[in-house]
C-alpha cells in the first residue's frame, strides 16, 4: 500500500500523470452522478415531448460551445511558450474576441434553424444560449496552464462546484417553469460561476488584453486546424442528434437522448482523459524518441483502454435493466438504444488513445483530417442505416463507420510513431466479445427498435 502511495507523490511525470488521472476520474464520476440525479428528476418534472425539446436545445448549446474552441487549450498545452505571459494574454484576447463573434453567429442562425426544425422557440433560445459563449471567452488561461502541468486537483473541485450550482438551478427552475428556459438560465449561470471561481481561486496572474504578433501567428497557425476540427467534430459528435431530431417525433427523440446519455459515459470519460492527461504525456515523452517512452505509453494506453472497455461492457450488458430501474415506462425504449450505442462506440474506444498524439506534436492538420474523415463516415453510415433500417439501422451504421475509419487512425498513429498493433488486436477481440454478450442478453429488446416497432412500443 505504501509503495502504491509513493507513486502518486513527487513531481515526476508518472506521479503527475497518476494524480491527474485520479482527479479526472473523480471529477468526471462526480459530475456524471450529479447529472444523472438531475436527469432522473427532470424526466419526472417534464413530459417526453418537453424533454425532447430540451435535448434538441442542448445540441445547439453544445455545438456553440465546441465552435468556441479555436485551439487555445491544446495550443497552450503543447507550445514551448505555453507559460509565457505574452503568449497567454494573446491567446486570451483571441478567445474573448471569438466569444463575441460566435454570439453574433448564434443570432444569425436562430431563424433558419427554427424554420428547419419547426420549433419557433429556437428563435429566442439560440441567442439567449449564445450569451454563454461570451462569458466563456473570458475564462482565464490559468485553467489550461493547470492542465499543461498536470495539476488538476483544484480545477476538478471548481468544476464540480460549477456543476452542482448549475444543475441545482436547472432542477429548481424546471420545477417552477416546466420549460426549456430552465436550461438556458442555468447554463448562463453556470458559465458565470465557472468564470468567477476559476478567476478567483486558481493560482497565477490575471489575463490582460494583449496582441503580440509572433504569439498570434503561432496560435492562428495551430488553431486554424483545431477550429476546423471542432466544426467537423460537432458534426461527428452531434450529427446523430441533428439528423434524428429532424427524423424522429419529439417524444421519441427525447427517449433516444436518454439512452445516449447513459451509454456515452465511457466515451466522455475517455475523451476527457485523452485531452487532460495524454496530451502532456505525449508532449513530454514522445513515443518515437525513445523505446522506453513507447513502453510507458503502451502500459498507460492499456490501462485506459481496459478501464473504458470494462465500463462499455457494463452499459452494453445492462442498458435495458438500468433504464427499467431508473426511469418510468415512458422511457423504456431508451434501454435498447443505450445498448446499441454502447456496442457502436466500441471501435472508437479501442483506438481512442491515439487521437491526441498529433495535437501533442503540434500537427493539428492531421488531427483535423482524422476528425473530418470520422464525421463524413459517421453521417454517411447514419443516413444509410436510417434509410434501410430506421433507428436501429442508423445506430448500426454509426458502428460500421467507426470500424471503417480505423485505417485513418493507424495512418496518424504510425506517423506519430505511436501505433501499437498488439493493443489494437487484443481490444478488438475484447470488443467482439462484448458485442456478442450484449446481443445474447438484450437481443429481443434491441429488435424493438426495428422500423414499425418503436412507435407502437411507446406507451
Amino acid at each position: 500500500m505504501i509503495a502504491v502511495m509513493q507513486k502518486f507523490r513527487g513531481s515526476s511525470l508518472t506521479a503527475r500523470a497518476l494524480r491527474s488521472a485520479l482527479f479526472t476520474l473523480g471529477g468526471f464520476g462526480s459530475a456524471q452522478l450529479i447529472r444523472l440525479a438531475s436527469n432522473l428528476i427532470l424526466t419526472r418534472l417534464l413530459f417526453p415531448e418537453a424533454f425532447g425539446m430540451m435535448a434538441l436545445t442542448m445540441v445547439f448549446l453544445q455545438g456553440l460551445q465546441m465552435f468556441s474552441d479555436v485551439g487555445v487549450a491544446p495550443a497552450i498545452q503543447q507550445s514551448k511558450r505555453g507559460d509565457d505571459a505574452d503568449f497567454l494574454d494573446t491567446a486570451w484576447t483571441i478567445q474573448v474576441v471569438r466569444g463575441f463573434c460566435l454570439w453574433l453567429a448564434a443570432c444569425a442562425l436562430a431563424w433558419p434553424v427554427s424554420q428547419i426544425y419547426g420549433e419557433p422557440m429556437l428563435l429566442l433560445l439560440l441567442p439567449a444560449m449564445g450569451l454563454t459563449l461570451i462569458v466563456q471567452g473570458f475564462n482565464p488561461t490559468k485553467m489550461e496552464t493547470a492542465n499543461r502541468h498536470l495539476m488538476l486537483g483544484r480545477v476538478t473541485l471548481l468544476d464540480i462546484a460549477t456543476q452542482v450550482i448549475g444543475i441545482v438551478t436547472a432542477v429548481a427552475l424546471a420545477f417552477w417553469l416546466r420549460s426549456v428556459w430552465a436550461l438556458v438560465v442555468s447554463g448562463l449561470l453556470s458559465a458565470l460561476v465557472q468564470l468567477w471561481l476559476n478567476t478567483a481561486f486558481l493560482p497565477g496572474r490575471r489575463n490582460h488584453l494583449r496582441w503580440e504578433k509572433p504569439a498570434a501567428q503561432e496560435l492562428i497557425h495551430f488553431g486554424k486546424w483545431i477550429f476546423l476540427s471542432t466544426l467537423v467534430g460537432f458534426l461527428y459528435h452531434q450529427g446523430d442528434k441533428i439528423i434524428l431530431g429532424r427524423y424522429l417525433p419529439i417524444d421519441q427523440f427525447g427517449v433516444y437522448n436518454i439512452g445516449f446519455f447513459l451509454a456515452s459515459f465511457p466515451m466522455l470519460l475517455g475523451l476527457m482523459i485523452t485531452r487532460k492527461v495524454l496530451i502532456p504525456i505525449y508532449r513530454e515523452t514522445p513515443p518515437g524518441a525513445d523505446p522506453a517512452n513507447f513502453a510507458k505509453l503502451r502500459k498507460m494506453r492499456g490501462l485506459v483502454s481496459t478501464g473504458l472497455m470494462a465500463l462499455q461492457a457494463v452499459f452494453a450488458a445492462s442498458g435495458v435493466w438500468l433504464v427499467d430501474l431508473l426511469y418510468d415506462p415512458r422511457y423504456a425504449l431508451a434501454g435498447p438504444v443505450a445498448v446499441v450505442i454502447a456496442i457502436a462506440q466500441i471501435p472508437l474506444i479501442a483506438a481512442l488513445t491515439y487521437d491526441q498524439a498529433a495535437v501533442a506534436a503540434g500537427d493539428s492538420r492531421r488531427f483535423f483530417l482524422l476528425q473530418a474523415t470520422r464525421a463524413c463516415l459517421m453521417v454517411t453510415g447514419l443516413l444509410a442505416g436510417l434509410q434501410f433500417g430506421g433507428l436501429l439501422g442508423a445506430l448500426a451504421g454509426q458502428g460500421i463507420a467507426m470500424i471503417a475509419v480505423y485505417p485513418m487512425v493507424v495512418r496518424l498513429a504510425r506517423k506519430m510513431q505511436a501505433w501499437d498493433p498488439l493493443h489494437d488486436m487484443v481490444f478488438a477481440a475484447v470488443g467482439v466479445g462484448i458485442a456478442l454478450g450484449a446481443w445474447m442478453i438484450n437481443g429481443d429488446a434491441i429488435l424493438r427498435l426495428m422500423p414499425g416497432v418503436m412507435p407502437a412500443a411507446l406507451p
